[in-house]
C-alpha cells in the first residue's frame, strides 16, 4: 500500500480539483487498512468517486465532506454511523491541483502534517534515504508518512481476446502490478484501456519477449496456438519468474513434445502451468480471469499447493 501518484495525477487531469481520503489509523476492527484511499471530485450530481475506504456509511460520509474539509478526523464505526466493526479510523483528507501535484515529483516518501517536522519523522525519512530501509503509511505524532506506491511486480498478457480482457479489467487497478498488454493489431483492443495499462500491438509477439525483464510473469492466451508456442519456446529460451498457458491438457502435451523437440528440457518446460484457471469457478472469461488473479495475487500459497486445480479454460 501506498500513495498512488499515477492514479492521482489522471484524476487531476480529468477533473481539474481532486480530494484525496486516506486511512491515516486504525484502532480495533476496521473495514480496510492504513493507506487505503479514495479520490473525490465535483461533477454534476455532487461527487465522482474512485477508490475506497472500505464502503458503508463511513464512505459515504468521508465522500460527501471531502471537497470542503481537509485534515485529519477521528471515526468510531459504531452506532452513530451504524456499522458494527467496533473500531475506529483516523482519516486524513486533502485536496490536489496541478500545482499541488507539481510539488510531490521526485518524492519517494511523501510526509505531511501540522507545524515543524517532529524529529521522529525526520529520522524515519533520513533511514529510508540512508540506509535504503522501506517505509510504511504510518501516523507519526500528527504527520501521515506513505511511501510512493511502485509497481513491485511486471505481468506481461498475451492475447487480447476474450480472457485477456477479462484478466485486464481484474488486475488493472491492483497498484503493485504493471500490466503490458500484447497483441498482433491495434484493432484486437477494446476502446477503452484502463489507465496504467501499457498496450503493444506487435505483428510477431514472440519478437518482443526479450524485451520483458527477466522477473517478468507471463499469461500466454492468444487466439492462434502457433503464435502461443511460439510465446512458449521464446520465454523459455529468455527466462521468467512464472509463466501460464491457456489451452487444455491435450494441447500442452503436444506443446511438451514439440518444445523437447527443439532442446528444452523436462525440467524447463515443466515451469509453464498449463491450463490455467480454476474448475471450481467455471469457464467463463471472467470466471476463468477471477481464477488466475487469485493465484497470481497470492502465488507462493498457491505456488507450495502446486495449484491442482487446473482446468481447461479453452478448446483442444
Amino acid at each position: 500500500m501506498g500513495f498512488d501518484l499515477g492514479a492521482l495525477s489522471a484524476a487531476v487531469a480529468a477533473h481539474g480539483r481532486v480530494a484525496r481520503v486516506v486511512v491515516a489509523e486504525v484502532a480495533g476492527s476496521a473495514p480496510r487498512e492504513v493507506g487505503a484511499a479514495m479520490l473525490v471530485w465535483p461533477d454534476g450530481r455532487g461527487f465522482g468517486q474512485s477508490g475506497t475506504i472500505g464502503g458503508g456509511a463511513l464512505e459515504l460520509m468521508a465522500a460527501e465532506a471531502a471537497l470542503s474539509r481537509q485534515g485529519l478526523t477521528r471515526h468510531p464505526l459504531g452506532p452513530q454511523l451504524g456499522q458494527c466493526c467496533g473500531g475506529a479510523v483516523v482519516l486524513l483528507t486533502e485536496l490536489y491541483d496541478a500545482a499541488a501535484l507539481q510539488a510531490l515529483e521526485g518524492c519517494e516518501v511523501i510526509a505531511r502534517g501540522p507545524g515543524a517536522q517532529p524529529l521522529a519523522v525526520a529520522r524515519l525519512l533520513d533511514r529510508a534515504r540512508a540506509q535504503g530501509v522501506s517505509v510504511e503509511s504510518q501516523l507519526v505524532q500528527g504527520w501521515f508518512i506513505e511511501p510512493v506506491a511502485r509497481p513491485s511486480r511486471q505481468l506481461w498478457i498475451w492475447g487480447a481476446g476474450h480472457v485477456g480482457r477479462a484478466l485486464v479489467s481484474v488486475l488493472a487497478p491492483c497498484p503493485e502490478i504493471a500490466l503490458n498488454w500484447v497483441d498482433t493489431a491495434p484493432e484486437r483492443f477494446p476502446e477503452v484501456v484502463p489507465e496504467g495499462v501499457t498496450v503493444v500491438p506487435a505483428a510477431d509477439p514472440a519478437r518482443l519477449v526479450p524485451h520483458a525483464p527477466q522477473q517478468a510473469e507471463h499469461l500466454v492466451l492468444t487466439y492462434s496456438h502457433e503464435i502461443d508456442f511460439a510465446l512458449c519456446h521464446a520465454l523459455l529460451g529468455h527466462g521468467f519468474r512464472w509463466a501460464g498457458l491457456i489451452g487444455s491438457d491435450t494441447k500442452w502435451a503436444r506443446f511438451s513434445k514439440r518444445l523437447r523437440a527443439l532442446g528444452h528440457t523436462d525440467a524447463q518446460i515443466a515451469r509453464i502451468c498449463c491450463p490455467i484457471g480454476r474448475k471450481s469457478l467455471g469457464r467463463h472469461p471472467q470466471a476463468i480471469a477471477i481464477g488466475v488473479a487469485a493465484f497470481l495475487l497470492d502465488h507462493e500459497t498457491e505456488r507450495s499447493m502446486g495449484w491442482q486445480t487446473h482446468f481447461s479454460a479453452s478448446g483442444g
